[in-house]
């Protein structure tokens, strides 16, 4: 009994540093989300970071226009860094999981 118990921690150690490992591997990992007209492009990581915003000069004489463009832009961005960063963290956590059964966490 002690010997499983031991296995699940080391197991559960382990899983835990490839989460951490997964995370910083997830800041090199760029998305480039650009609005319908390509007047603002967004890269950020699949952590989340702005890395940077270009917006084409056209867009800054229209200050409102700017925002609704940035809002949306970065809303897009946003979401399908968030889709990666969850989808890699769930595959590592599933593949750490202890198989326990009735506990079908990930399917």
């Amino acid at each position: 009994m002690f010997g499983d118990l031991m296995g699940m921690m080391g197991k559960l150690k382990e899983t835990q540093e490839k989460v951490e490992a997964t995370k910083k591997r997830l800041d090199t990992v760029t998305i480039e989300e650009k609005n319908n007209d390509h007047s603002i492009a967004v890269t950020l990581t699949a952590n989340r970071e702005i890395k940077s915003i270009a917006i084409d000069e056209k867009l800054l004489s229209d200050k409102e226009q700017l925002e609704d463009y940035l809002i949306i832009t970065l809303n897009r961005a946003i979401k399908k860094a968030t889709e990666i960063h969850e989808a890699e963290l769930a595959a590592v956590a599933k593949e750490g999981m202890p198989n326990i059964p009735g506990m079908d966490m990930f399917k």
